[in-house]
């Protein structure tokens, strides 16, 4: 590994930091995502105006806030190239606010929060954490506006219960009830007045708004801490949001390459909300946003209700979602002959009930785009006497009818407020990617 390799690929896995660091919660990530597209030239359509597209231009559209697809209009036939689409998604696990948030006990003040996804909850405990969202308030009248928010400072935590009083956390693990040990200290009474409306009022000079102007919100708990490169030659990267923010940034630089944008080749990049909780929502990838979103793009170039079947027999979808690297503390959690280890390439993840959708041509595909980049690759496989997740790859290649591949880069510690992953593989699945973008 050349120092010039080195410098590239930290460069990358800045960028990715940087990104993170910026999108404490889905509604920022697209914002995040958004500001890079702009600077690009890409311009914004809504969903219920007409799109006039143009040969060569670019384009997003977004619903709800928290869900993108970015994509560039080629000037080859459709229905000889069809669509190139990498897909991922901008949510993580971890913790909701709740509607009534506010509980007082004793001389304390806490807020209740439901689970998100599937986190690792003890990995929220005794951790500078905050708040990042969006909240609904009236602008006028007769107007509800939205408007995002997040609190650059640490505002909460969740003090763990000492060993003294827990003697057995060592042996059995970090065990926390669900409703009664997560509401997360925030206050205290004895401090000051609290009124009826304390959350509202702490929202609203966030905002720079007035308390009775607030009408809702939907808040994540976030980890104030930077991501940050570690081991001894920082080689690998940590932060939160690893899973799926790095693939939603290895997608974006992709498209956002020259040679890829000036391809000919119809780019899709589309980006889901609610992939941690099922998809199955007006925005998630289970919906029908991407279907909805390629008729209309194949209507404007002039491609008919009969050939629109033809593009999609043409196209391709990489749905990229971070894989489980291995981690030789717990060797018996992994299939024996599938460790995929950081810094070693892009994971095809294989699952015989189709929870990837990587099969051997798709598998083929994916291989030659690594080869042309001149990347390696690896395959995963998870253990038969454990259940396996999934991505967004099923849902999107079934009501598309498109084929697919499940892709991802491995990390450690997936679904912990704190991720881990390797600087090279950023840098190889980018250039895999634009392969991909171009071929």
């Amino acid at each position: 590994m050349t120092e010039r390799d080195m410098t590239q690929a930290q460069t990358y896995a800045q960028q990715l930091l940087d990104f993170i660091d910026a999108s404490p919660s889905p509604w920022h990530a697209v914002d995040s995502m958004v500001t890079q597209l702009q600077q690009a030239g890409f311009k914004p359509l809504l969903e219920a105006e007409p799109w006039p597209l143009q040969q060569g231009g670019r384009y997003y559209v977004i619903r709800d806030g928290s869900s993108l697809i970015a994509f560039v209009v080629g000037d080859k036939p459709l229905t000889e190239t069809g669509f190139k689409m990498v897909g991922a998604h901008t949510d993580s696990p971890g913790l909701r606010v709740k509607p009534k948030p506010v509980i007082t006990s004793g001389d304390l003040v806490r807020l209740g929060v439901e689970i998100y996804g599937g986190p690792i909850l003890a990995t929220f405990s005794d951790r500078d954490l905050s708040l990042a969202g969006r909240i609904s308030y009236k602008a006028g009248a007769h107007n509800i506006a939205v408007k995002n928010i997040c609190f650059e400072r640490p505002l909460l935590r969740l003090p763990n219960l000492a060993i003294h009083m827990n003697r057995q956390v060592n042996e059995e693990g970090l065990k926390l009830h669900k409703q009664n040990e997560l509401p997360l200290l925030i206050a205290e009474q004895i401090t000051q007045e609290l009124g009826s409306d304390y959350f509202a009022e702490l929202l609203a000079e966030q905002a720079g708004l007035m308390d009775a102007e607030i009408l809702s919100w939907e808040l994540n708990v976030y980890d104030t801490q930077k991501g940050t490169f570690w081991g001894d030659k920082d080689q690998f990267i940590a932060n939160s949001q690893l899973d799926n923010l790095a693939s939603c940034h290895a997608a974006l630089v992709a498209l956002l390459d020259d040679d890829c944008l000036n391809s000919g080749n119809t780019l899709v990049c589309a980006f889901f909300d609610h992939e941690e909780i099922g998809s199955e929502s007006h925005k998630g990838a289970d919906s029908a946003f991407l279907t909805d979103s390629l008729k209309r793009m194949a209507l404007a170039v002039g491609v008919s209700d009969a050939d629109f079947f033809r593009v999609l027999a043409q196209s391709f979808l990489i749905s990229a979602d971070m894989a489980h690297a291995w981690q030789p503390n717990f060797a018996n959690a992994y299939e024996p002959e599938h460790k995929v280890l950081v810094n070693q390439g892009p994971v095809i993840k294989h699952n015989a009930n189709q929870r990837y959708t990587s099969e051997s041509l798709s598998s083929a595909l994916f291989i030659e785009c690594c080869q042309q980049a001149g990347v390696s690759w690896q395959h995963y496989s998870h253990r038969c006497d454990i259940p396996c997740g999934s991505t967004i790859g099923p849902m999107l290649s079934a009501r598309l009818g498109v084929r697919s591949i499940d892709i991802g880069n491995p990390m450690w510690a997936m679904h912990s407020i704190r991720e881990s992953a390797g600087v090279f593989d950023h840098r190889d699945l980018i250039h895999v990617l634009r392969s991909f973008y171009r071929k």
